[in-house]
């Protein structure tokens, strides 16, 4: 119901994704703690028509690309698995930059094997390195564009002047940034990124902070609906512009399904303009 998007011109995706990050153990560190509804929650989110899911090599690190493949592969012909690279990790909750080209090389190839595929169809930045010149960074991603082992390129976190830049080296097919209800510093972005039709990822799109608070525009749309914040919040999403591919996430199948379930709700011009006055 909430539309679909072409992803880099040529990837149809329903818009509204799932992202895998919850699927690791604490501090996105480790195994789940079970292993087996991490597995039931992916399979689900395809069974429930999801085909757009995004990971990382840092998840885990490593895990919630091997679950994907445990899950899903071989893939259905219109699963589209996005994933990222840059960040190393030290511990759990600990994360750092590392944007070398060499390194870089060395995530792909590893992402490739973990995944079970010869082409990875989103290859994200998951943070630009400012201590490597943006040009290497994103020299290196074209390179594995024209090798043919990833399809698109995405960015993470960046802002409309760094997204620019890397537009001029490579073609950029999304951006992957902080957004939700309560969180729009990046408004410039997603504003630029639905002019220029490249898709916007937010992530921790169903975070409402105060804005759920009892009696309050939220809470009152919501018993509207008869849904809940979260369901609200992602149909906020899906409205405020075409570009837009939330991927909320959750390890939990019940949770997986209320989510999946915002994609049906038809936000009224009022309300739209209600919750966007929250902001």
């Amino acid at each position: 119901m909430s539309g679909t998007f072409s992803l880099g011109g040529d990837l149809t995706v329903n818009r509204l994704g799932y992202g895998a990050m919850r699927l690791t153990g604490e501090g996105i560190w480790g195994y789940p703690a079970d292993r087996d509804n991490a597995i039931a929650v992916l399979r689900r989110a395809v069974e429930l028509g999801v085909n757009f899911i995004d990971t990382a090599d840092s998840y885990g690190p490593h895990i919630n690309e091997e679950l994907i493949k445990e899950a899903l592969h071989p893939y259905a012909d219109d699963l589209v698995i996005a994933t990222k690279a840059g960040l190393i990790r030290t511990g759990p909750n600990e994360w750092h930059t590392l944007g070398k080209p060499a390194y870089l090389r060395h995530a792909l190839e590893n992402s490739l094997r973990r995944l079970g595929v010869e082409r990875i169809d989103l290859y994200q930045l998951h943070r630009i390195d400012p201590e490597v010149p943006l040009e290497d960074q994103i020299g290196e991603l074209k390179k594995f564009q024209e090798e043919g082992k990833i399809r698109h390129i995405g960015l993470s976190e960046v802002d409309v002047e760094q997204l620019k830049a890397a537009q001029a080296i490579a073609p950029i097919a999304s951006v992957q940034n902080l957004y939700n209800l309560a969180t729009r510093h990046h408004e410039a972005v997603l504003d630029h990124t639905t002019e220029h039709n490249i898709a916007f990822i937010p992530w921790f799109p169903v975070a409402t902070g105060d804005l759920a608070r009892p009696g309050g525009v939220l809470d009152a749309a919501a018993k509207e609906h008869g849904a809940t914040p979260a369901q609200l919040a992602l149909a906020w999403l899906l409205r405020r512009s075409p570009v837009a591919l939330p991927i909320p996430g959750t390890s939990s199948v019940a949770h997986l399904e209320e989510n999946v379930a915002a994609r049906d709700i038809q936000l009224t011009d009022e309300q739209f303009e209600k919750l966007t006055a929250l902001g």
